[in-house]
């Protein structure tokens, strides 16, 4: 352990997440996070320090605020290079994963992480949100669903609530204060049988920068008519 590993260690100790044994296997999912990131283009940070906390750190927060150990099925919808589901999934590893991206390449650059890693429990879906939310494998099925990053909420709405079953979860994971995307979701909320149950946010290790944590509780299971066909909910956003 040097002194990245310990810090970021330390930082999530004083959270009540214990990862020191699991600290090998965050080193290998940077080092391949580094070499594809040559290949493809995965992330913008690679710098090692930044990778462990505006990714590493950043995709754990969310079990600052959600009891993780109550999640068995977890869906992290357009993971891109696997945040937060991969480190969520390492330092939980009881949770079952499922992470879907519509670009194969990332499934397999996460087929290779779940392989170097040796983590089991994951299933990676190369597809449009919109079409595997109608699948009846995932239709209202998961008690916790993620994206981070991924869209105006009015968007992610319609990309993620139709996973969550009833009374499940679905966390938005935030950059800057989402209170206006937040207000032109309520049409889409209500639709969707979405319920807004707080807002959580806190800063950064470091450098300070601003992090909030949508979460949105299922009140009932998702109209037929949703999600709408891949392509339409981003080109007529419910507003």
């Amino acid at each position: 352990m040097d002194a990245i590993q310990e810090q970021f260690a330390q930082r999530l100790e004083e959270r009540g997440i214990s990862v020191s044994s699991m600290l090998d296997q965050f080193e290998s999912y940077y080092r391949e996070l580094v070499s594809w990131n040559e290949k493809m283009n995965l992330t913008g940070i690679t710098d090692r320090e930044q990778v462990y906390t505006k990714h590493f750190y950043d995709s754990l927060s969310l079990a600052f605020f959600v009891d993780m150990t109550a999640i068995d099925r977890m869906a992290d919808i357009g993971s891109g290079a696997g945040f937060p589901g991969i480190p969520l999934k390492i330092a939980f590893p009881h949770i079952q994963l499922t992470i879907v991206d519509s670009l194969s390449k990332r499934i397999s650059f996460l087929q290779h992480v779940c392989d170097e890693l040796k983590l089991e429990g994951v299933e990676l879906i190369h597809g449009r949100a919109e079409d595997i939310a109608r699948q009846a494998p995932h239709r209202d099925q998961y008690d916790l669903v993620t994206a981070r990053a991924v869209a105006r909420m009015a968007l992610l709405n319609e990309f993620c609530l139709p996973f969550v079953r009833k009374d499940g979860i679905f966390a938005a994971m935030k950059g800057s204060d989402p209170m206006e995307e937040i207000s032109e979701s309520k049409f889409s909320l209500k639709e969707l049988r979405g319920q807004l149950e707080k807002v959580e946010s806190f800063s950064l290790p470091v450098e300070d920068s601003d992090r909030h944590i949508v979460i949105i509780r299922k009140t009932g299971a998702t109209p037929v008519k949703y999600p709408r066909k891949a392509g339409i909910p981003a080109k007529t956003p419910l507003l």
